[in-house]
């Protein structure tokens, strides 16, 4: 779905691209049918203009009066040497006499020359009648139209058979890295297990601690990658839950890998009212901020993590003593990272930013390069029926 999604979204980018590279030949298209046009209107006043002559040359001059044609195409009439009216069934002023054809707004005009003291004492013709360019506007409308949905047409083909091997990979992908996935998890939790085990039997020693450590940076992970893959396919449920117990909790829980880099974390936890959201994108928020600020904090430093009430709304700041961010609109960027020897896939706050972004949560983000980041979340109120 997805990929049929990005073939029509390229597929209508390049029909705009190409329609625009095409609407200039189709204007001075647009220019000479029009001037045909207005051309094929002056041919059909000066057939009609001959007519016109031709019942004054039929005119007997012992007939009591002329009848003067009329017609329902056009309007005529005929004008002495100041252009005067001698009889007309034009309705509208001229503005202006101009021997020849001309167009004045949606009217057309012809003006013929006639022989003196012949016609009644008319020196002009003049022909009037109202010229429309619908047809040529409705034809190269047609045209464009036709243009715009073949090469549309054309684009989805040509861009998805380009795309069929590059799905199929990225399909494959996707089920290796899903598999993967799968396989990671259960050694990662035999890991676990057998490192509690063995502390439950024995002393503690730093190795262990190490290795316990290291164990949680990489079920952090591997949770973010899991997040990443599921968070679209599936619903995730929202419900009450305790902030201040549910970040005592996740404190407690990188307080291990804190003490690999000998990094205090000091919790400042007043008590604050439930938040209403989905405990899984929760924990992808203080999770990821507390691995970021233990990843990017000097080492022999201090966290400061504080839950406390502002304006009855909960905020959530993150404090580090590390080496800051340069470049902060752009660290929320998938994939993006500032120093790649931290390691990381740069995903952690990408899955942030989505969830903030959803949940209506306000961050307010303050850094100076070598001195350290603060992070302070503002969660919304609670809605009350």
């Amino acid at each position: 779905m997805k990929d049929n999604k990005y073939s029509a979204k390229y597929a209508l980018i390049y029909t705009f691209l190409v329609s625009g590279i095409l609407l200039t030949p189709l204007f001075f298209y647009l220019v000479y049918m029009k001037n045909i046009h207005s051309i094929q209107n002056e041919l059909f006043l000066k057939e009609k203009s001959l007519l016109v002559v031709k019942a004054m040359e039929e005119f007997n001059q012992d007939d009591e009066y002329f009848e003067y044609p009329r017609f329902k195409t056009f309007q005529s009439g005929l004008y002495d040497e100041g252009f005067h009216p001698i009889f007309t069934l034009i309705d509208t002023p001229i503005n202006y006499f101009k021997e020849g054809y001309y167009l004045e707004g949606n009217n057309a005009y012809l003006i013929v020359t006639l022989p003196k003291e012949r016609y009644f004492g008319a020196r002009y013709l003049v022909l009037k009648n109202e010229i429309s360019f619908a047809p040529v506007y409705e034809k190269v409308f047609i045209i464009l139209f036709t243009i715009v949905v073949f090469v549309f047409i054309l684009s989805l083909f040509f861009l998805g058979s380009f795309a069929k091997p590059f799905q199929r990979i990225n399909k494959q992908l996707d089920n290796f890295i899903k598999d993967s996935m799968h396989e990671i998890n259960t050694p990662l939790s035999i890991i676990n297990v057998n490192i509690d085990l063995y502390n439950r039997k024995h002393e503690q020693n730093k190795y262990m601690q190490r290795m316990k450590a290291a164990a949680k940076v990489l079920s952090n992970i591997y949770n973010d990658m899991d997040y990443l893959i599921k968070y679209e396919r599936l619903h995730h449920e929202k419900k009450d839950i305790d902030l201040a117990e549910f970040l005592k909790e996740r404190i407690e829980y990188f307080n291990e890998v804190a003490k690999m880099k000998n990094i205090q974390i000091n919790a400042s936890v007043q008590e604050c009212k439930t938040v209403y959201m989905n405990d899984k994108e929760l924990q992808r928020l203080i999770d990821n901020n507390i691995s970021n600020a233990i990843k990017y904090s000097y080492e022999n430093s201090n966290i400061d993590i504080t839950l406390y009430k502002e304006n009855e709304k909960c905020c959530l700041s993150f404090k580090d003593y590390g080496v800051g961010i340069e470049k902060v609109e752009k660290i929320f960027s998938r994939y993006y990272r500032e120093d790649s020897s931290k390691g990381g896939f740069g995903i952690g706050l990408n899955i942030v930013k989505a969830i903030i972004d959803k949940e209506n949560i306000e961050l307010k983000i303050e850094s100076l390069p070598k001195q350290g980041s603060l992070f302070i979340y503002t969660f919304p109120q609670k809605k009350t029926n």
